[in-house]
């Protein structure tokens, strides 16, 4: 697919302030993109903001507030004129037994995850109608392949997945392009939070290869920067993840009888394992919701 030139065109990056978020900003402001960065720790935005390359701004607003994203869309518009690209990856995580789980910090990943983007992109559909621009949703392996221990986030990066593909049917005759992006386990906080936990890291490390390891985030986020010029209907942050595609269909059968062995081998460590939000974007969102100012 023909690349489209990133020069003078405004992203929007939601869950900007580290990690994914953050690097794909820079790459995109190096390429000569503007930049609104979106997300929950303003000092964060700010100092990401201050050392792009070119034109940039930041707001601060809760991703799953309808009225506050709807404000950013339009404050963004009326700051660079337009919005061309905007990528939905604001995320959070927890884990642990279901049963056990935190139903406050379950639904939350829920609400951050699925119900966020779905937020960020109707607060920034209208004008990305009006440029003929790229909706780029942030998945996850975890939305090809179910994961014990992980309800919550496989829940709601699948509802990403299936969501991002039937708005592509509805908003293509209007020259908008949907597109999903995968990751793997990359080096980020969230990933490094989730592996802090004894029980959560060893059950990671039990995984079949490439699904075991922790992958890079600068190359990762390369690709994702190249399936944004070609405005892809897919893009894959790890080369292998492509493949993943065509036996999806028996990751359910083969999940469910190979984690049933590996839960019942760590059950005796299951009772200490956390189930609280994971890493620094997870400390931020739960000062958010207790009102403390981050």
């Amino acid at each position: 697919m023909t690349k489209v030139s990133l020069e003078g065109q405004v992203a929007v990056v939601t869950g900007a302030a580290r990690g994914v978020g953050e690097l794909l900003a820079r790459k995109l402001s190096a390429r000569g993109a503007k930049v609104a960065l979106v997300g929950l720790e303003p000092d964060a935005l700010k100092q990401v903001s201050d050392r792009l390359h070119g034109e940039s701004g930041f707001w601060h607003a809760d991703v799953t507030d309808h009225e506050a994203m709807a404000q950013v869309a339009a404050e963004v518009k009326e700051r660079f004129g337009k919005v061309d690209i905007v990528v939905a990856n604001a995320g959070v995580a927890n884990g642990g037994p279901f049963v056990e789980s935190d139903p406050v910090a379950w639904r939350r990943v829920i609400e951050v995850n699925l119900i966020g983007s779905a937020v960020t992109a109707r607060a920034f559909l209208p004008v990305l109608m009006e440029s003929r621009g790229y909706l780029l949703q942030i998945a996850s392996l975890a939305a090809i392949t179910p994961a014990p221990m992980m309800t919550a986030y496989c829940a709601s990066k699948s509802g990403v997945e299936a969501y991002a593909h039937s708005l592509r049917a509805e908003v293509a005759h209007k020259g908008v392009r949907v597109g999903v992006g995968y990751l793997s386990w990359t080096d980020t906080d969230m990933v490094r939070g989730a592996d802090q936990d004894e029980v959560m890291r060893e059950l990671r490390q039990r995984l079949p290869w490439p699904s075991n390891k922790t992958y890079p985030l600068g190359p990762a986020v390369d690709r994702i920067v190249a399936g944004i010029e070609r405005r892809s209907s897919h893009v894959y942050a790890q080369w292998w993840l492509r493949g993943m595609q065509g036996v999806r269909g028996y990751l359910p059968g083969i999940i469910g009888a190979v984690g049933q062995r590996e839960m019942r081998r760590f059950e005796p460590r299951l009772k200490g394992v956390s189930t609280g939000l994971v890493g620094a974007g997870g400390a931020a969102d739960e000062q958010r919701q207790q009102g403390i100012s981050p």
